[in-house]
């Protein structure tokens, strides 16, 4: 049963019992008014509803009852009606504030007390709070976004009208993947982007990245949430084998047809990962390249941006980032460093203890789409709660990149920047030179490689420029060798090894490595 279909259920019973005050939670007040209407007409009753344009009109057959616009001569319209007569249904679309006692929540206090009275019910649209001495007096529902489900029946439907007037490529997988992707807006925004697409007179298989990037660009600009783009053509990983080979075994769960069997058995959607290990070993570019390979929107959640000066401000900020990331879910949620975020400090007044719970609640019972992708540097900072299995589907060390891997690397950035090839007798000498460097050891030498080929045009890419590069550049294995061999330890009695292989196999020596930098000329 869809969330619609639940909603509508919980209204006939409230219907039917003459619940006095119903506060219906939602932003969508055209499908709200839908559900209602199809109450009405099920049970046969007779609901009246006010909106700010057309006064207070039947909301079976639309016709006007009397033309008040003002919410306070609705009011005062329906108190005098409901001394008369009975079993009278009220709906408002628009109200005042009602979260407190103000005299506006008081009025409608006074209504709801007189349709208790005459077995009448007012019910209220609202996406706001509702001041706690009304809500005594009835019920709340929450109208959610369209699930999965609604929205393939709504996107079914809206395209069905066209089948005959233009060429349709979809079948039922891409209906799913569809409905997939646009769950977690509203029906009329889901009903736009369909429309959009029947201009063009065709719709075909290449269109659902297009439904991506319209959904992605209504959720360009969220509070505690920052928007990553991310280049699928220039994000590449080079080496974690281990890591790649089980992203893609989960890759596969992503299919309309995998989603309705975990449904069926009643398991969550892959949670996500946490990476830890040594610094600038690929662990933040690893989730652009799930972002890519996934072709999945990416977020950042920054915990900086959701901190807050009052008193339980921060939670709520949290919650409501950790809620619109399921809004604009399918996603990659990445949060950079978390035991930042959520290590906390003594004169906190608790308010991180209270963030990590908060945050794992979520991780724990979230049912949508959001694939979390967490990176941490200084592991001796994690809480103990977020390494207890079940929180992440895995916890994967990364460690300085093997020897293959290197090579790899150093293939990537050469054609990337030098439009070079990697090979040879030479490129073995490099492998050999760079033991002991990090991925962003590698591409920082490459890089500055290219900075002086741009800035001077007679520089010459030969062997002896490229190998002083490598040597100019002092690793993190030498400058804190200490630091590594302890998050080393840490990650081989806690962590699965990106790399396939064991965590630190490859031993921390870097002879080749001049002790001083050097200036290049």
């Amino acid at each position: 049963m869809s969330e619609l279909a639940k909603v509508k259920e919980e209204l006939k019973r409230y219907s039917i019992a003459r619940i006095p005050f119903i506060a219906l939670e939602t932003i969508e007040r055209t499908r709200a008014l839908d559900a209602l209407r199809d109450v009405a007409d099920e049970l046969n009753l007779t609901f009246y509803v006010h909106s700010l344009s057309k006064g207070i009109c039947d909301l079976k057959t639309g016709s006007v009852i009397t033309d008040e616009r003002s919410v306070y001569g609705a009011i005062d319209f329906f108190s005098e009606q409901m001394k008369h007569k009975q079993y009278m249904t009220l709906v408002l679309t628009e109200i005042p504030d009602i979260s407190t006692d103000n005299p506006d929540a008081k009025q409608l206090y006074d209504l709801a007390m007189l349709a208790n009275e005459s077995g009448g019910m007012i019910i209220v649209l609202t996406n706001t709070a509702v001041w706690n001495q009304l809500q005594r007096l009835g019920m709340i529902l929450r109208l959610d976004y369209p699930n999965e489900d609604e929205m393939y029946s709504i996107i079914n439907d809206y395209i069905n009208d066209y089948r005959s007037s233009i060429s349709i490529e979809w079948d039922n997988s891409d209906l799913r993947e569809a409905a997939s992707a646009l769950s977690g807006i509203t029906q009329i925004e889901a009903e736009n982007m369909i429309a959009s697409l029947s201009t063009k007179k065709t719709i075909t298989k290449s269109d659902l990245d297009e439904i991506r990037q319209s959904k992605d660009r209504l959720f360009s600009n969220i509070s505690g949430l920052e928007k990553i783009v991310v280049d699928s053509s220039s994000v590449s990983v080079g080496g974690l084998e281990g890591l790649q080979k089980w992203l893609k075994e989960k890759k596969s769960l992503l299919t309309p047809e995998k989603r309705d069997e975990m449904k069926r058995r009643g398991l969550h959607p892959p949670r996500g990962i946490l990476l830890v290990g040594v610094p600038g070993c690929g662990k933040s570019l690893s989730a652009k390249a799930i972002s890519a390979e996934w072709k999945l929107p990416l977020y950042r959640l920054d915990f900086a941006t959701v901190q807050g000066s009052y008193v339980g401000q921060t939670e709520q900020q949290l919650k409501d980032a950790l809620t619109m990331a399921e809004n604009v879910s399918p996603c990659i949620l990445w949060i950079d460093e978390i035991e930042k975020g959520l290590a906390g400090s003594s004169g906190d007044s608790g308010v991180s203890t209270r963030m990590v719970g908060q945050f794992l609640f979520w991780l724990q019972e979230c049912r949508k789409q959001v694939f979390v992708v967490a990176t941490a540097n200084d592991v001796s900072m994690l809480p103990s709660e977020l390494l207890r299995r079940g929180r992440f589907d895995e916890l994967f060390f990364v460690d300085l990149p093997t020897a293959e891997e290197r090579r790899t690397i150093i293939a990537l950035y050469m054609k990337k920047y030098l439009r070079l090839q990697f090979a040879g007798e030479f490129a073995e000498r490099i492998i050999q030179v760079t033991e002991g460097f990090t991925g962003a050891d590698l591409e920082s030498a490459i890089r500055d490689i290219a900075y002086r080929k741009l800035a001077n045009d007679s520089f010459e890419y030969t062997e002896q420029s490229i190998l002083e590069a490598f040597e100019n550049v002092v690793p993190l294995s030498k400058v804190s060798p200490e630091r590594i061999d302890s998050i080393r330890n840490w990650g081989k009695e806690r962590a699965v090894p990106a790399s396939d292989r064991p965590i630190g196999e490859q031993a921390l020596t870097n002879s080749n490595i001049p002790k001083t930098r050097k200036v290049l000329i």
